[in-house]
């Protein structure tokens, strides 16, 4: 395993390789993969994500990658197969995607005006000929301190239910949003720089 630095984009790390393959329908995802002008399938892992309380908020995203990843390669095994998962942490406890909109509310209450952690993990595998490239991206994400009434005002103007934490970096960003460190995109969820270098590691493993 290896986490890779945007800032160490290589010469041709834009070459796009021949079967790829996103283990996700999240229109996000999809978006910035296809930003980079890649051509890849879309295969619906078909995973339950996991939410088990004894891991670290980096262990269930990267565990969680992985299964999707290996969902879809079991009947990929030639092809690169993407997973990707995203989890919010905030003073340890990890945040997945809400239940219900009581279950959102009460997520962003315990986000509103404070600093928290956006972690995306992407599990890259390609089964024959084997090889793996596989990394978690940590982004600082500040809200602005909301009412109540603000946050049912965002509540209603996003779905909230296929997003961790209950929000959207791409959506109304600054009603919610006071600052992002790091990479924008793994808040949106695909730290799209360090998945093109794993890519081209793919290319210059093949």
């Amino acid at each position: 395993m290896r986490n890779p630095e945007a800032s160490e984009l290589p010469p041709g790390a834009f070459a796009k390789p021949m079967d790829l393959v996103l283990a996700s329908t999240s229109p996000r995802r999809i978006d910035l993969l296809t930003s980079q002008g890649y051509t890849f399938r879309i295969v619906p892992p078909g995973v339950e994500e996991s939410v088990a309380g004894h891991f670290s908020a980096r262990e269930l995203s990267l565990l969680n990658a992985k299964r999707k990843a290996y969902a879809v390669a079991v009947f990929e095994p030639t092809s690169i197969v993407i997973g990707a998962d995203t989890v919010v942490s905030i003073h340890g406890e990890t945040l997945g995607k809400p239940v219900d909109l009581d279950d959102a509310r009460s997520m962003l209450q315990k986000l509103n005006g404070r600093t928290h952690q956006v972690l995306t993990s992407v599990w890259v595998t390609r089964l024959h000929p084997f090889h793996i490239v596989a990394f978690t991206e940590t982004s600082e994400v500040t809200f602005h301190l909301l009412s109540p009434r603000e946050i049912d005002a965002y509540l209603q103007k996003i779905n909230p239910l296929d997003k961790a934490g209950a929000y959207a970096a791409q959506e109304h960003r600054d009603d919610i949003i006071q600052h992002i460190e790091g990479s924008e995109n793994n808040v949106i969820g695909l730290p799209i720089e360090s998945v093109v270098l794993a890519l081209a590691e793919f290319k210059a493993a093949t």
